[in-house]
């Protein structure tokens, strides 16, 4: 009897120490979280005003980055296969350096135009923060665990969805498994991280979206043949990105000129089309799908964002693949929802989460992203549209280092 409390006692001891340990996480993420969001913004809006004069400039920051990664970037040339690495138990450690490279690059690569997202660089540095603190506890295995609580709260203070950041955390490292032991830390990390981003002036993008009004068998019916499409493209769009970086590299070996070579040709390409509507991270597509009821979107748009995207990062620049996912489901939401009968709006909503969803290969955070972005009264159908989409993705994901179920 006396040992079980002794076990009980260090059980619950263990998971006090890491929930202080994530308080500290979870400020520093929000704060770097923060920063990283509002420069973002800042140098995508003078990309914005003055695209003539900085989109051209694309092939020039690819091979600056391809250049800084392999001059001072060893050890974190990996980006997230290290994160995923570490939070395996893979690895020893996440060198700090890889903080300042990843944001200063995708900085560059938002400047210049190329399509990419931000959550990448966001989960590195909460990882990055979090995994060195982890080696340092006087904790058994603290070190993954804590590499899953900086992913979280990374997600967190850059999204603002403390939430869905917890739930993915847990369960984009291996697919159908959840990271529970990491429940405690990474939720206290993420509620902090989210707290402290909006403190520091971040803000949350959020839009009610008008549930609808029964979910009887004709309208779940048409959400699993919305969820089916969102599916296939999310896993389209893993598998691509897979493949895109496959033969850039085969065919360009040199990262340098891989970058210079394909940013000359994007530049041109995302000038052309638009004067660049398709440049950087696609809120522009999702407040034109979803804040303006999809008038402005285009029957293409999220196909050419698509192709865009795999081709921004298949080149080597760095950002990230969800905030361009959300604009591609939400678009083809817009697309799809005239013919399924469906609301616009919510056609956008549901197609932003499972979009996402089904190109990282999660369906539980996809479903909290709904709720904490468009109204919890949505619920049901984000369910159904997640669960359709993650049974119809082909077992795709963008993350190489998730494992299968």
């Amino acid at each position: 009897m006396e040992k079980r409390l002794r076990r009980v006692a260090d059980a619950y001891g263990r998971v006090l120490v890491l929930v202080a340990a994530a308080l500290p996480v979870g400020v520093a993420a929000g704060a770097a979280d923060a920063l990283f969001g509002r420069v973002l913004l800042a140098v995508s809006g003078v990309r914005a005003g003055w695209p003539l004069l900085t989109v051209p400039f694309l092939a020039v920051a690819g091979a600056l980055t391809a250049w800084a990664y392999r001059r001072f970037g060893k050890g974190a040339e990996r980006g997230m296969g290290l994160v995923f690495g570490a939070a395996h138990g893979q690895d020893q450690q996440i060198p700090l350096r890889l903080v300042p490279l990843v944001m200063v690059s995708t900085w560059l690569t938002h400047l210049t135009g190329g399509s990419a997202g931000r959550e990448g660089v966001a989960v590195q540095i909460g990882a990055t923060l979090s995994h060195w603190l982890g080696r340092r506890l006087p904790l058994c295995n603290a070190a993954p665990t804590f590499a899953v609580v900086g992913m979280a709260a990374g997600f967190a203070g850059l999204f603002r969805t403390p939430l869905a950041a917890t739930v993915f955390a847990l369960e984009v490292l291996a697919a159908g498994r959840l990271r529970y032991e990491a429940l405690a830390p990474a939720l206290t990390a993420s509620l902090v991280a989210s707290a402290a981003s909006g403190a520091l002036g971040l803000a949350k993008f959020e839009v009610a979206v008008a549930p609808l009004a029964a979910l009887d068998a004709p309208a779940t019916l048409r959400l699993v043949l919305a969820g089916l499409a969102f599916g296939v493209a999310g896993g389209a769009f893993a598998w691509l990105l897979s493949r895109g970086k496959s033969v850039a590299a085969r065919l360009l070996p040199n990262p340098v000129a891989r970058a210079a070579a394909m940013g000359a040709g994007l530049s041109v390409v995302l000038l052309a089309l638009w004067g660049g509507r398709y440049c950087g991270l696609g809120t522009n597509l999702i407040e034109a799908a979803i804040a303006g009821a999809g008038q402005d979107v285009l029957p293409w748009d999220w196909a050419l964002k698509l192709a865009l995207t795999v081709l921004t990062l298949s080149a080597g620049y760095q950002g990230g693949e969800v905030t361009p996912l959300f604009s591609i489901g939400a678009c083809l939401g817009v697309v799809l929802a005239g013919p399924l009968g469906l609301p616009m709006a919510l056609a956008a909503a549901l197609g932003y989460a499972a979009v996402f969803g089904a190109a990282t290969n999660t369906f539980l955070a996809p479903l909290l992203i709904g709720g904490e972005v468009f109204g919890w009264a949505n619920l049901p159908a984000f369910f159904v549209v997640c669960a359709a989409a993650y049974l119809f993705n082909m077992g795709k994901t963008i993350y190489a280092g998730q494992l299968p179920g």
